[in-house]
């Protein structure tokens, strides 16, 4: 028994000294990773070149990598804006190897993501701009979107409203077509994403947590866009999401950002004592008889301050050579407009791990989102605030209504004419939507053991969503008292898969000076929507229930193969061609391929031996560029009629349950014929771009210069046919062209740079200018195509189409002033001279800014950092809806009621509403303050945990001529605005 317990413990005793011995023959690379100034650099990462083995800096800017084999190593340190560090090392036991890392001032070798890869900047061909997260704007944001406002030349973001959650409204030199969609594409992670509004959400980005994101990506011309072919005639936005680092220890990050958002303005009418005064004057008996004894401001009654909080938290590390990254956020936020309300709860998943030795690699990126929302825009409380008697008091001893002020006919029934009271009609309303969305995807990436030049790609991805809600009005409300209140239900759900197989060939002809990039593959992409809905339910009780609409679901795919070549010579004379080849289903066989080529040229006249004495030239690069794209997106928010989806299909359609014949109980719908057109084909999109990129001081001040034009031909447009034709008297048909033409320029200046003061600024501005050069069948250039629908009646449009004109401009009467600068009623320049003005309407002015502009700077000093950001749009003119309509002595003068004016009425003293003088079309030129922000970074503040508190104000300050209550109007109708608040926040973020 005694020498069997002896063998055991020398057994035991010889393990442990060979894993002693093994693990005294495994070394170690460890230190701290610091910038310029001596400060760490949390999550940089060192890999060891030809291994899997890698590690992060933590809070503190430590790393180690263990586990190393004795020998000679080359080790790489990486981090986002600063040079990469290389460096050779031996390892025999632990090595200390502190690294210091520089700014890369946009480093020419920074990698940028372009379609199916990535390319050295100092490669591109085309126009790429990368916007990474350490230059993202700051404060409460809510859509990812606003990251990026004013940071880029040649891009337009424009929010929708100042409702939380609604999204903007992107273009990228100005969008492309007319009736389809000047979206552009919007890839995260590998994944198109579907812009398709969804049922129940404000707007489909809402969806997406800007707290994930890294980096935007934005190609704007051809050559880069071509590679997508038909989805890319407006532009791509790339997104990547943050990830975590191999080997890297576990980090942690905690933000939270709370909010309060206060309104800034107000529509200009008359207060109640200027009503009355302006009643009694002008007024019968019977109109001042109805003033009341109120002082009422139905702004302050619907507007409120708002209150919002935005919290994050992410984990992220590597766990045996497999980096992870897991978030979630939440977030809570009011509208300034009473009752109104987003909340979003999200997470996400990033997995990206090597197999085979690194051979293999595989990326996993899952996001979730989960959305609840109360709208308030939907209730017509603004217009009703606006238009409502301000002599009245909000509530009345009447509680038949809610006890809200209404107005009333003879019976005591709710005037059917008259406004509804404000505050009333947002109080008893509910109208809820949740949304939920999904979005994915796996790629793999393998390089051949064997041949190591060649990788094989594939993706596979989905973007899933859906939406629901119901909209409830009691019968008590005086809105909808007389349908005895309604409840309606709707529900959508979209559904977006892709996937992509490409190959990808690499190799340097070092005999040649010569480097050869070839990516070939295939793309499939399949879309449907599927919606429903029940309107008309009774609210309380009431029997009659309304017919439920047809289900509907269209769907269709976009296939194709792609490729593209990237050659250099000499790293100074560079080429890019592609050629994508696509197919979508909502064309015909006889139009269903397009084919999209691009080429571009560049000439890195730096490298020349006659440049090569020119050392305060870091940069200087020719770029040209020719390139096709096509579209199909036809009304891309409609989901629910397949007439938008399959125009070129002869089809019937059902009716809706209004047009139903009834058989005992049992409702039928009927069927209807649909107008369609077999001739419709691809609309397309030539490109030609000329750019210069150029560098000073080692990148200190570096920027571009580009002008391009751009051609759109067979204009996807929702044209009048005669009467009877075809069975409809409109018809989507190939017609007409657009040409565009403009300058971007952007410069970027780290104008100091010391030890404990930094100071980095931002300029861009573009000249962009779009003409409609035919828009008829026929091409007669008479043909206009009314546009722009306007309130304060029935049918009313004040813009047109019309060839030779900038689209959408106003179509309006000149005004005739009196002596003293007063606009004279009703008169109007007799332009053609026939003696009569009723057929002298003229084009004038136009929506969208001759010129816009961005401009942003950061100053840090020591551990304080201030930034700010400004934007100005010159030359776009908006026409004042809410004045047009609202500005006459007509609009008191009704039977039973009083209606509220503009304050422009004070000086026209118009009886009658001029609706169509281009008086209400006014210079809505501005400045506009985006955001001003102040951090204080404590560092560490505990052995491992650091410390950030920022503190901001958004829509700091508007300059402008404009009389409305905001001169950012997308589209240039000012009608009924959700005014964008101004937004006071305060932010801590801690990392552990």
């Amino acid at each position: 028994m005694g020498k069997t317990y002896s063998k055991k413990y020398v057994l035991l005793f010889a393990f442990l000294m060979l894993s002693i011995m093994a693990f005294a023959q495994s070394g170690s690379i460890s230190g701290k990773i610091v910038d310029e100034h001596n400060q760490p650099l949390p999550g940089a990462t060192l890999t060891i070149d030809g291994t899997t083995l890698g590690g992060a800096a933590d809070a503190n800017g430590n790393y180690k990598i263990t586990g190393i084999k004795p020998g000679t190593y080359t080790v790489r340190a990486r981090f986002v804006g600063y040079d990469d560090v290389v460096k050779s090392i031996s390892v025999n036991g632990p090595v200390t190897l502190p690294v210091n890392m520089l700014p890369s001032n946009k480093s020419l070798s920074e990698v940028v993501v372009i379609g199916y890869g990535t390319q050295r900047k100092k490669d591109l061909t085309g126009s790429v701009v990368a916007v990474t997260s350490k230059d993202f704007n700051q404060g409460p944001i809510t859509t990812p979107e606003q990251l990026i406002q004013g940071k880029v030349s040649g891009v337009q973001i424009t929010s929708n409203s100042g409702s939380p959650g609604s999204g903007s409204t992107i273009r990228i030199r100005g969008g492309a077509s007319l009736n389809a969609s000047n979206d552009p594409l919007i890839v995260i992670d590998g994944v198109p994403i579907s812009n398709t509004s969804i049922n129940g959400v404000a707007n489909a980005l809402s969806l997406i947590n800007p707290n994930d994101i890294e980096s935007f990506n934005i190609l704007k011309d051809a050559s880069a866009t071509a590679i997508y072919g038909s989805r890319a005639s407006n532009g791509v936005l790339i997104i990547t999401t943050k990830k975590g680092g191999a080997n890297a220890p576990f980090t942690a990050n905690f933000s939270s950002l709370n909010s309060l958002s206060v309104k800034t303005k107000e529509v200009d009418v008359l207060s109640a004592d200027q009503f009355r005064d302006l009643v009694t004057a002008n007024g019968g008996a019977s109109q001042v008889a109805l003033l009341g004894k109120s002082n009422t401001n139905w702004q302050d009654q619907i507007y409120q301050t708002a209150f919002g909080t935005d919290n994050n938290i992410s984990f992220s590390g590597g766990i045996k050579g497999l980096p992870y990254r897991l978030s979630v956020g939440y977030l809570d936020q009011d509208g300034i407009l009473k009752t109104d309300n987003f909340k979003r709860t999200t997470a996400a998943l990033n997995l990206n791990h090597g197999f085979l030795r690194n051979s293999l690699k595989v990326d996993v990126n899952l996001k979730g989102t989960y959305t609840n929302s109360v709208f308030a825009q939907g209730s017509g409380a603004i217009g009703a605030a606006i238009s409502f008697d301000p002599t009245q008091p909000v509530y009345s001893g009447n509680s038949k209504y809610g006890g809200y002020y209404e107005w009333l006919d003879a019976s005591g029934n709710p005037n059917t004419l008259a406004p509804r009271n404000p505050l009333g009609l947002l109080e008893q309303r509910q109208d809820t939507g949740t949304g939920k969305r999904g979005i994915g995807n796996a790629s793999f990436n393998y390089t051949l053991p064997f041949f190591k030049d060649v990788q094989l790609n594939a993706n596979v991805g989905f973007d899933v969503s859906d939406g629901a809600g119901q909209t409830y009005v009691p019968a008590t409300a005086a809105a909808f008292y007389t349908q005895k209140g309604t409840l309606s239900h709707y529900f959508q759900e979209n559904t977006n898969y892709v996937t992509d197989y490409y190959a990808k060939y690499a190799h340097d002809f070092k005999d040649i000076k010569s480097h050869v990039d070839f990516t070939a593959g295939y793309s499939y992409q399949y879309y449907s929507f599927y919606t429903r809905a029940q309107q008309g339910y009774a609210a309380d009780g009431v029997t009659t229930v309304g017919l439920p609409s047809n289900p509907t679901k269209p769907q269709y795919y976009v296939d194709g193969f792609f490729g593209r070549l990237n050659y250099s010579f000499n790293d100074r004379y560079l080429l890019t061609a592609t050629i994508r080849d696509d197919r979508s289903s909502r064309f015909s066989d006889l139009h269903r391929n397009g084919y999209f080529p691009s080429v571009a040229l560049a000439w890195r006249l730096k490298e020349e031996d006659f440049l090569k004495g020119a050392d305060f030239l870091s940069d200087l690069k020719l770029r040209v560029g020719y390139g096709v794209t096509g579209q199909q997106d036809i009304a891309s928010n409609n989901t629910t009629n397949n007439s938008y989806y399959f125009p070129y299909l002869a089809r019937y359609s059902p009716s809706n349950g209004a047009a139903a014949y009834q058989f005992g109980n049992t409702y039928i719908n009927t069927l209807r014929a649909e107008a369609y057109n077999q001739d419709l084909k691809w609309e397309t999109t030539s490109t030609s771009n000329v750019a210069i990129d150029y560098g000073f001081l080692n990148g200190r001040i570096s920027g571009s210069l580009e002008y391009y034009y751009r051609k759109t031909k067979d204009l996807l447009v929702d044209t009048p046919i005669p009467d009877g034709t075809n069975l409809t008297n409109h018809l989507y048909a190939n017609v007409g062209d657009l040409n565009t033409k403009g300058v971007d320029f952007n410069v970027n200046i780290n104008a100091v740079n010391t030890k404990d003061f930094r100071w980095d600024i931002g300029y861009n501005v573009s000249f962009n200018k779009i003409k409609v050069t035919n828009i008829s069948l026929t091409g007669d250039p008479n043909q206009i195509v009314p546009v722009g629908t306007i309130g304060g009646g029935v049918g009313n449009t004040i813009q047109l189409l019309k060839a030779g004109a900038t689209p959408y401009a106003f179509y309006v009467y000149q005004q005739v002033y009196g002596a003293t600068g007063t606009p004279l009623e009703g008169v109007y320049v007799d332009r053609n001279q026939s003696g009569s003005t009723a057929d002298d309407k003229y084009l004038y002015q136009q929506p969208n800014p001759k010129v816009f502009m961005g401009f942003n700077t950061s100053v840090t000093y020591k551990k304080w950092t201030a930034s700010t950001s400004l934007r100005a749009n010159i030359g776009n003119y908006v026409y004042n809806n809410v004045a047009a309509s609202t500005g006459a002595y007509a609009g008191f003068k009704f039977s039973g009621y009083l209606g509220n004016l503009s304050s422009s009425v004070l000086d026209t003293k118009f009886n009658n509403y001029q609706l169509f003088s281009d008086y209400y079309v006014q210079n809505a030129s501005f400045v506009r303050m985006d955001n001003a922000n102040l951090s204080y970074n404590f560092g560490k503040v505990a052995k491992t945990a650091t410390l950030r508190v920022t503190g901001n104000v958004s829509n700091v300050f508007v300059i402008t001529k404009y009389k409305g209550l905001d001169p950012e109007v997308q589209g240039g109708i000012d009608n009924n605005f959700y005014p964008r608040p101004r937004v006071f926040s305060l932010g801590v973020n801690l990392g552990f």
